[in-house]
């Protein structure tokens, strides 16, 4: 969101967010913005009126509550990744964990120069490949499984085995997406409860 990284102070010219995540930030409506430079914007505004894609009023009622909150539930959530990534570097069933506040990440010092905090969603590799990413989602217990992300919950996802299981071996590489690569979205509840089931997830 905007109250972690603004693009356009480092020259993008069009930054899009989709509102749906931490914006609203509990799964409850669709949504999203595009900011950027009049000319720019002049031609989405006037597709957009053309095209009809308008936000209904309860949502964009519902969207504007959740912005009262929203300071307060990113620093929530980027406290609990840090405090995650930074315990999940410790576990020998992960052979990576990528977290752009973590001083391993190789961006870090961009990270830290260009954002506020690093986020609620951290990567991990568990060792073992498809099967151990399958095996870890089995065994969660708290945390949900979806494709969502943003939410006040956490949720856990293994793209490789999901999202992107419709792609070749070739085409998931290069995206990034390894076989035992989980994605973690890090939501609100206390630290040490995420922290409990990621790791007898991982240990089982």
């Amino acid at each position: 969101t905007p109250y972690i990284q603004q693009p356009i102070k480092y020259g993008a010219d069009l930054v899009v967010h989709s509102a749906t995540k931490l914006m609203d930030g509990q799964g409850r409506v669709l949504g999203g913005v595009t900011v950027g430079k009049t000319e720019l914007i002049r031609e989405i505004y006037l597709f957009s009126r053309n095209t009809g894609p308008a936000m209904s009023p309860f949502n964009a009622w519902t969207l504007s509550k959740s912005l009262e909150t929203l300071a307060v539930r990113v620093d929530r959530h980027c406290e609990n990744a840090l405090k995650i990534a930074e315990t999940l570097e410790h576990n020998a069933h992960i052979s990576k964990v990528k977290y752009p506040f973590l001083k391993s990440h190789p961006q870090y010092k961009i990270a830290k120069k260009q954002m506020k905090l690093g986020g609620n969603i951290i990567a991990i590799e568990v060792n073992g490949g498809i099967e151990a990413g399958r095996n870890f989602l089995n065994a969660i217990k708290m945390c949900s499984l979806s494709a969502n992300l943003g939410d006040t919950r956490t949720i856990v996802t293994h793209p490789a085995s999901t999202t992107h299981s419709k792609l070749t071996t070739e085409e998931q590489f290069s995206a990034g997406i390894f076989p035992g690569l989980v994605r973690v979205s890090v939501g609100l509840e206390h630290v040490n409860d995420i922290i409990q089931d990621l790791n007898q997830a991982l240990n089982s």
